[in-house]
């Protein structure tokens, strides 16, 4: 099926890909196995295990982009390392429309892995906490918003904070909005009744890690009405 230039055998937890980098080196796996992994927000996500006489690498081949995920060893493992000679001519033997063709599954096929590891991402950290927060006065909201993180995130006033470092999904119902908007936070500081004051009140700092870009919008317009900006 293929013509190898070499092969090329790896003890459990090699990366034969990393995330991020350049390279177009097709490999086929001869035996063993291989773990395929895209890492979001420092948390790494497994998308598929690979088997003998399975692909990887092919996106960075057909697309000419960075590696999107990283393809790692379980177990001792045999790769092939395709005879990129052979199969570059190959290719180029193939019509226009039909490498148009192939480029155009390989980019789709990046952004789904993609979309599917933002999702996974964002469904763990609704399973984790979710608290809900509304606001009924538009100025208590903007302080809360405008005094924080560079506008990045919001104090929540409470007398039970998370620790600092949690996750969790807000529910952010603001005054003349029908629904509540959904945001993905991360604690950068909390303080607890004992360290609370009356100028500085029990209560978490939070940034804002993830919405959609709906949410983002309405976010960002219902700010910069209420505040004058």
């Amino acid at each position: 099926m293929f013509t190898f230039a070499s092969e090329e055998t790896h003890e459990d937890g090699y990366v034969v890909i990393k995330e991020g980098t350049s390279g177009d080196w097709l490999y086929v796996i001869l035996s063993g196995a291989v773990e395929i992994s895209k890492t979001i927000g420092g948390k790494k996500y497994v998308i598929d295990v690979l088997k003998p006489g399975e692909i990887l690498g092919e996106v960075g081949f057909l697309g000419g982009k960075r590696r999107t995920a990283t393809a790692r060893t379980v177990g001792q493992t045999t790769l092939g390392i395709v005879d990129r000679t052979a199969l570059d001519a190959e290719f180029n033997e193939l019509s226009s429309d039909l490498r148009n063709i192939l480029m155009a599954m390989a980019k789709r096929f990046e952004k789904m892995v993609n979309r599917v590891v933002e999702f996974s991402s964002r469904s763990d950290i609704r399973v984790q906490k979710t608290l809900s927060l509304t606001y009924k006065d538009n100025m208590a909201f903007v302080r809360a918003y405008l005094g924080n993180i560079s506008s990045g995130g919001i104090f929540i006033k409470t007398d039970k904070p998370l620790a600092q470092g949690e996750q969790f999904l807000l529910r952010l119902q603001l005054p003349e909005l029908p629904e509540p908007l959904k945001i993905s936070c991360e604690v950068v500081w909390s303080r607890g009744s004992a360290q609370a004051t009356p100028r500085e009140p029990a209560g978490m700092g939070v940034k804002f890690m993830e919405l959609s870009r709906n949410d983002s919008e309405l976010l960002k317009h219902y700010v910069g009405r209420v505040s004058g900006r």
